[in-house]
């Protein structure tokens, strides 16, 4: 059985990380919860150390999750606004880590659109909702069939790429591992509330 991780490590430390870096980042995503029988994920970073965490508790497509850092703080609150025809998440900063200590604005928006004469699906992103700082858009774009999905800028430009995981050898993993390749200088909390969100629209978390 492939490991999730390609590194044998006997004991992975839970850490704290930075949430920004300098360089190009890779993470593995298992879609999977650290709790047993719990639906949810887990990511772990370059060195197999564990960075984020989302524990549904055995609650498929349920509306509000929280992305986690290894510690448990919760880094966003992640809410579903219940409309029929359009599917909208905002994912909501904590001021403490705790649960029902968030900002009362949302950090990010994500709206669902389909492109009915086309076959793949884009999500809109709208990050910095509040009223003192300037709102930036990106998009979730993906094709239906393919676990494949990138976000981008509004110009385009290639923020973060998610896929399935392959081993050294070339070898594909289970449809549940993912690689997740951040470009520099880009909040990596922030990519990592924005897949949830994705994962929860799609049916996968």
């Amino acid at each position: 059985m492939l490991k999730i991780h390609p590194q044998h490590v006997p004991y992975v430390p839970l850490v704290s990380v930075p949430f920004t870096t300098s360089t190009e980042e890779t993470f593995t995503i298992w879609m999977k919860s650290l709790i047993l029988s719990g639906k949810g994920c887990t990511v772990f970073d370059s060195n197999g150390r564990i960075v984020y965490r989302v524990d549904n508790y055995n609650r498929k497509y349920c509306n509000e999750v929280y992305l986690m850092d290894s510690a448990g703080k919760v880094l966003f609150t992640i809410r579903r606004k219940k409309f029929r025809l359009i599917k909208i998440w905002e994912g909501f900063g904590t001021f403490s880590g705790k649960v029902n200590d968030e900002d009362k604005n949302p950090g990010f928006e994500v709206r669902k659109s389909c492109r009915i004469l086309r076959c793949d699906s884009i999500c809109e992103v709208i990050v910095g909702l509040h009223r003192d700082q300037p709102c930036q858009h990106y998009r979730i774009e993906s094709c239906p069939g393919k676990s494949t999905f990138q976000i981008v800028d509004k110009l385009g430009r290639l923020i973060t790429e998610v896929k399935r995981k392959q081993s050294k050898s070339g070898v594909s993993l289970g449809e549940d591992v993912l690689t997740m390749v951040v470009e520099p200088h880009i909040d990596h909390s922030l990519v990592m509330g924005l897949v949830v969100v994705y994962s929860l629209i799609n049916g996968t978390m």
